[in-house]
């Protein structure tokens, strides 16, 4: 008779304290992994350590307390979260806007100098509504950067795209489906103008290359010559994105 191998009881949270803190960790089993994998989603909901098939409450413990100091320095790395609030200041295209609301209450987002001569985005109606109506905006400036910066790099290598749908995706910028629709995050408007080109490039790149050889990657520089500083770049300041709205 076989038997049944018992299931391992997790809490939702564990906390570690530190000299200065107690951080909390966030546990999400997972059957399906090899080892114990500690991280901080992009989505700023906190720590996460995925405990695999066998572990157990102590050893995930341990490994939090040996790997605390590498969470601490991430941590405060973070940029604090911005809301799309009166006041606040976001990147628009890689260049820092300052949200002003005009006290109106009809009309439409626009882009400005403020008293100061700063760069600004003019945002109507009541100051409760300017984040949503921020990030209605910015998604509507997203597609039409990338369907415009996609659109002339499918014509560049003869391919056709068969939609563009704007999201607000966690662990990719981009992605391209084999019937030819491609999706992208709208937070790379805020990203300078090349880096959301080579995004665009990169998913137009794939309705040749279905793959990541080094010919696909040879056709990707060929659209968006920058790809490697373009790469570098969202590794270093992707994370930020995610900070705002």
């Amino acid at each position: 008779m076989l038997l049944r191998r018992r299931k391992t009881h997790l809490p939702d949270h564990i906390e570690i304290q530190t000299d200065t803190r107690a951080v909390r960790i966030r546990l999400r089993a997972n059957p399906r992994a090899q080892r114990y994998l500690l991280r901080l989603p992009a989505d700023m909901s906190g720590p996460v350590l995925t405990v695999p098939h066998g572990g157990n409450l102590e050893r995930a413990e341990r490994f939090a307390r040996q790997h605390i100091g590498w969470l601490i320095e991430r941590l405060q790395d973070r940029p604090d979260h911005v809301a799309f609030r009166p006041g606040d200041t976001i990147p628009l295209r890689g260049e820092d806007h300052i949200i002003i609301p005009t006290g109106k209450l009809r009309g439409l987002v626009t882009v400005g100098r403020s008293e100061d001569g700063l760069p600004a985005l003019f945002v109507p109606g009541a100051e409760d509504h300017v984040p949503r109506k921020v990030t209605s905006w910015l998604k509507d400036q997203a597609r039409a950067d990338l369907s415009g910066r996609a659109g002339l790099h499918a014509k560049t290598i003869g391919r056709k795209i068969a939609a563009i749908s704007i999201r607000d995706t966690k662990s990719r910028w981009g992605s391209c489906a084999s019937n030819g629709r491609l999706s992208f995050s709208w937070r790379l408007v805020l990203a300078p103008s090349d880096i959301l080109d080579y995004v665009a490039a990169h998913e137009v790149a794939h309705l040749k290359e279905m793959n990541h050889s080094a010919r696909f990657w040879r056709l990707c520089e060929q659209l968006a010559p920058q790809t490697p500083r373009a790469r570098l770049w969202l590794k270093e300041n992707g994370l930020q994105l995610h900070g705002y709205g």
